[in-house]
């Protein structure tokens, strides 16, 4: 279970998210994805300084909460789609900023996690790469971007796609092939090198940046800015994935029980066939279902979260925790939706943008096909060891 230090972070969080994030629900500073500008989320962060909530989950002295701590915290950050963006705890920089504390030099912690820390910078994190290009995608060993070693320096080409944040970021992190294997590289956004070929519209809009396809040509990285050895960005990325997979899962938590509170709070106030929606059985069991889901969500993050704070990477742990929470979260955004009929697929509340947010989710991190099917060859490797 958690602490009561991270209770009494979490109830600081929640007090802000429901007082000060909340109203900014209603903000029309959207850039044309729809997604909170710059400016809003700038304003907003600076509240949450003043409030002694910015990126809560990381101490004053740089100590990082234990997994179940940050599930406590994180999970009220979500009770609003922006409560991440103000509080500093949002996707991908939630991920770099754990990443790079496990595995940044002392210059590189300076340089490019203590900005992010901060909340003075956002970042990307470029692996994904163009399907069309046949490059990297749910499996990261097809990747193509390439790293060369040219004297003091290193030469990056290649294309990416879906890289979250890129636009108005100021850190990258780039995932590319050496000769020694797949390594990662930090590098300063905007850099000329790095051109944005394209921001699709998506389904969801709760991330700023956009979820760009980006061609890099010629990127020169000083050696100094590797992350780590050369070769081992594959392990890398594995102690990055699982606590930030189980991230995603404890904010979209958050926001699926402010849905379940904005429709549980219609159906006890609107009326049809001479009673208020939720006694009717069909109204009240679904948010009965959704009470269930929701709590299960919960304990299965509790879980995957304890996994996790023993040092063991998790991976088969948060493969089960991603696909039972994304679709567990799916069916209750869906419920919400049901539940308030019309005003559910309108903007007049979070619960169609939760609803958009969520279905994305169950592909962020991998799909749920792909953790199944990783799942199901663990099953068959394990009976193998026990039949042989």
């Amino acid at each position: 279970m958690s602490t009561q230090r991270a209770w009494e972070i979490a109830d600081r969080v929640e007090v802000f998210v429901r007082e000060v994030v909340i109203p900014y629900e209603q903000d029309a500073r959207r850039d044309n994805h729809h997604v909170p500008t710059d400016e809003m989320i700038i304003e907003m962060r600076e509240k949450a300084r003043a409030a002694g909530v910015l990126t809560p989950h990381i101490l004053p002295d740089g100590t990082h909460l234990s997994q179940r701590e940050t599930a406590t915290v994180l999970i009220r950050t979500g009770l609003s789609p922006l409560g991440p963006l103000a509080c500093n705890t949002n996707a991908p920089d939630e991920g770099n900023m754990y990443l790079l504390g496990a595995v940044g030099s002392p210059e590189i912690k300076r340089r490019f996690l203590k900005p992010l820390r901060e909340g003075r910078a956002r970042s990307a994190f470029f692996m994904t790469e163009p399907a069309e290009w046949n490059g990297a995608g749910s499996d990261p060993s097809m990747m193509k971007t390439t790293a060369r070693r040219d004297g003091g320096d290193w030469v990056i080409n290649g294309r990416k796609a879906f890289i979250t944040g890129v636009n108005g970021a100021s850190i990258g992190i780039i995932m590319a092939k050496a000769e020694e294997g797949a390594s990662m590289f930090l590098v300063d956004l905007p850099h000329p090198a790095i051109r944005v070929v394209h921001v699709p519209n998506t389904i969801d809009n709760a991330m700023p940046g956009g979820h760009s396809t980006i061609a890099i040509e010629e990127l020169r990285v000083p050696a100094g800015q590797m992350l780590g050895e050369p070769g081992k960005g594959f392990g890398y990325a594995q102690l990055r994935l699982s606590p930030a997979r189980l991230s995603h899962c404890m904010r979209w938590l958050g926001a699926c029980m402010r849905a379940q509170e904005i429709a549980t709070d219609y159906a006890n106030r609107r009326h049809a066939f001479g009673k208020v929606l939720i006694d009717h059985e069909g109204v009240g069991f679904m948010l009965a279902e959704n009470m269930i889901e929701l709590k299960q969500a919960e304990l299965t993050i509790d879980w995957c979260a304890g996994v996790l704070d023993t040092g063991d990477l998790g991976t088969v742990e948060s493969s089960l925790a991603k696909v039972a929470v994304s679709e567990a979260l799916m069916r209750v955004a869906d419920r919400c939706v049901q539940v308030m009929g019309g005003t559910g697929v309108t903007d007049k509340t979070i619960v169609e943008q939760v609803f958009r947010e969520i279905r994305a989710f169950r592909i962020y991190d991998g799909p749920t096909e792909v953790h199944k099917w990783s799942l199901a060859k663990k099953i068959r490797r394990d009976w193998k060891a026990a039949n042989p």
